[in-house]
């Protein structure tokens, strides 16, 4: 009895469990032990049989649902019916086969406002307690004006059965205020005890990266990407914060490595890597004497070990490498292809992706690079990456520019969510006798950051659509059409000299440019050779200093119809249409087909093409296995169970279905060859069957033969499949079945 009141006891109080949860088990368990403590007291007050049943099936019948609740995992369920059937079952019962208004009944009914006030929460507890009001309110009219309807007890019955009852329900009450204020405490003192923790972790990571500039942010990012596979993985989110922690102390051992070699310009020596790969080995012992948290030494000591056996310190292979230091290792190598290094800009995403693809199965483990390549995916607007491009315009450093463009500053990303900047223009101190004049270069790249060397315009295709001098002037480089705007007039707002504003936002293939002065407001409307156009906007000019720089962005995106269209739009799927309307996905999943019912055998036929600005692997057509209510990729209760690739890859979703994926390549003839066959256009056909839960998907395209099984965990009516993809058109989409 003593080890099962400690175990009820560390549950009670275990943080990582919800609240809401801790408290209902606490409740129930405490009316539980109340209600089977009635029994007695009923008997010793003679009361009627039919009292004494319906309190001892009301305790069994509680007792029985409460476990199969915890065993199902529906305890948010039954904290709903349970509160139902206290208010409108229960109490009700108990008022009537207990004496009625005169016995101790009326004390039991504050059972119904306890439980609804501490389990419930929301809308749903203030309904709740309305409906117990009007409940309550009728039943003791009733019992009042109908006393033949309650089971009467002699005088001393009654009075005995009031001092039960007010016993009883005091017990519960002040039990669990006990518990709340304990709760309350304990949770207090953990914070507290998690923010100096928190605290102490920080400062340590600091002080590493205070030796080397190279890497500042790197472990507070890999503990975010970490935290974010882990997540991903389906791991809770006790066992996602303790893996960003081991993640964010990965490379403390880095501060017993001499600061020369950390911070030294371009490629170590053998020696020198040498010293460098002692980090893992002085980490673990550094966090080794924390043996409080013993799992932090394992990401220090094991997160460059490589999943082929190949990396250091032990060599370690497969799984025999600890799953937190795994993870580790995609998300670090995912910073660093992301991030400045002392030899190299950051690499684009597009590069970072294909480098994962290459290392799957030998640098890293499947699993969690697969992850990692399904949130790149996710990630359409670059956020995972290391921001030093906001940090520059924060205030922090100014922008010095001699001749024309000797500056530009890192890429501003333009998308549907307004972005504004404001800045101030002074002269720079090397251009005397010249007028400082700012400008902004509108272009897309790989890596979003403006180049003007021809190789790098070559690899990552750098594109410019035009250049907005802030004195009404516009060098239009490669848009489709451009429209402007000058008013050279005081700006009603009374901005200062030198201070300027510039909104820009983008809708589809439409962008707008509104730059706001002292003497000057144009506007600028650019529209962009195609849909699938990225817009960087890059701060420049000639002769001036920008500084003072903040940027904002809007919480919401702009309506469609936010921008006045100048231009057509440009599309590729204005053709005769087939079963299904034709498709056109200019990004990563940004339209797609309606659902197309699963049945026990059909074909799907179609033809796709990338689109002119496709220029990797995966653009392509997908294809999305899923239910819903309505039939429609994010509709009413809509699960994911297959993301499918024609390039090969898959994402399942969760739990929720198990997919077995084979693929064969066995006449393919390279990616470049791939891409090609993809920009000339090909007729496809997928076939699909359906057993119950099993669904086969097999399509062969451009050498690459796909066979893959999705086998979903819960029986479904309707399973449903769409066409989708990322900068391709679907055209003269039938459905045979």
């Amino acid at each position: 009895m003593k080890n099962l009141l400690k175990k009820f006891s560390d549950y009670a109080y275990d943080p990582s469990i919800d609240i809401k949860e801790r408290t209902f088990t606490v409740f129930s368990a405490v009316v539980l032990i109340a209600l089977f403590a009635a029994v007695p007291c009923g008997l010793i007050m003679r009361e009627p049989l039919s009292a004494t049943v319906a309190t001892v099936f009301g305790a069994f019948a509680f007792s029985l649902y409460v476990l199969y609740s915890f065993k199902t995992r529906s305890i948010s369920k039954a904290k709903i019916v349970i509160s139902v059937v206290l208010v409108f079952i229960f109490l009700p019962a108990m008022l009537f086969t207990n004496g009625g208004i005169y016995g101790g009944a009326p004390i039991w009914l504050l059972l119904g406002t306890i439980y609804i006030s501490m389990i419930l929460e929301g809308r749903l507890k203030v309904v709740m307690l309305l409906c117990e009001a009007a409940v309550m309110t009728l039943i003791w009219i009733v019992s009042y004006m109908f006393p033949s309807l309650n089971t009467e007890y002699s005088r001393e019955g009654n009075y005995l059965d009031t001092i039960f009852g007010l016993f009883i329900v005091s017990v519960i009450v002040y039990i669990m205020f006990t518990f709340q204020n304990n709760v309350l405490r304990r949770e207090e003192e953990s914070k507290n005890l998690h923010r100096l923790f928190d605290q102490t972790t920080k400062a340590l990571v600091n002080s590493i990266e205070m030796k080397d500039k190279y890497t500042q942010g790197h472990s507070a990012r890999v503990a975010e990407y970490s935290a974010k596979l882990a997540r991903m993985s389906g791991k809770s989110e006790a066992e996602c914060e303790e893996i960003y922690y081991v993640a964010l102390l990965h490379d403390v051992g880095k501060i017993g490595i001499d600061g020369m070699i950390l911070n030294k310009p371009g490629k170590l020596t053998e020696e020198e890597y040498r010293s460098i790969r002692e980090h893992t080995v002085l980490g673990a012992k550094i966090l080794s004497c924390i043996t409080e948290y013993p799992f932090l030494s394992i990401g220090a000591q094991y997160h460059h070990e490589r999943y082929d056996g190949k990396g250091y310190p032990k060599g370690l292979k497969g799984t025999d490498i600890p799953e937190v230091a795994r993870i580790i290792a995609v998300a670090e190598a995912y910073d660093s292809m992301s991030s400045r290094t002392s030899y190299r800009d950051p690499l684009p995403q597009q590069k970072v992706r294909e480098e994962l693809i290459e290392g799957t199965g030998t640098q890293f483990d499947p699993e969690y690079a697969k992850i990692m390549l399904h949130l790149i995916d996710l990630d359409t607007e670059y956020e995972m990456k290391e921001r030093e491009d906001t940090d520059r315009f924060a205030g922090k450093e100014d922008l010095t520019i001699g001749a024309h463009r000797e500056n530009v500053s890192e890429g501003i990303f333009i998308t549907p969510y307004m972005t504004t900047v404001h800045m101030r223009v002074t002269l720079d101190t090397r251009s005397l006798g010249h007028t400082p004049m700012p400008s902004i270069v509108i272009y897309d790249s790989l890596d979003g950051r403006y180049h003007s060397d021809e190789r790098s315009i070559e690899e990552l295709l750098y594109y410019e659509y035009c250049e907005i001098f802030f004195d009404g002037r516009i060098a239009d480089k490669g848009s489709r059409k451009l429209v402007s705007k000058v008013a050279s007039v005081l700006s009603s707002d009374a901005m200062g000299p030198g201070e300027y504003r510039i909104e820009a936002v983008k809708i589809r293939d439409h962008v707008l440019f509104r730059i706001t002065g002292r003497e000057i407001a144009m506007e600028v409307t650019i529209a962009l050779p195609d849909n699938s156009r990225y817009v960087y906007m890059g701060l420049t000019g000639e002769a001036c200093r920008i500084s003072d720089v903040r940027i904002e962005r809007a919480e919401k995106p702009r309506e469609p119809g936010f921008i006045p269209r100048i231009a057509e739009e440009i599309t590729y799927i204005d053709v005769p249409a087939g079963d299904v309307p034709n498709v056109q996905i200019d990004g990563y999943r940004t339209d797609c087909t309606d659902g197309i019912r699963v049945d026990s055998s059909m074909r799907i036929s179609f033809h796709a093409k990338s689109l002119p600005t496709a220029r990797l692997v995966w653009h392509c057509p997908f294809f999305v296995i899923f239910s819903s209510d309505n039939g429609k990729i994010g509709g009413e209760n809509y699960v994911e169970y297959s993301l499918l690739r024609l390039d090969g890859e898959t994402w399942e979703s969760g739990s929720v279905a198990d997919n077995d994926l084979i693929v064969d390549r066995m006449k393919f003839n390279g990616w470049e060859e791939w891409k090609r066959f993809n920009k000339e256009g090909y007729d496809c056909t997928v076939a699909l069957e359906r057993d119950n839960r099993k669904i086969v998907f097999m399509t062969s395209n451009g050498g690459i033969s796909i066979k893959n099984t999705t086998v979903i965990n819960t029986d479904v009516k309707d399973i449903y499949v769409a066409l989708t993809g990322d900068q391709c058109a679907l055209t003269n989409i039938r459905i045979e079945r």
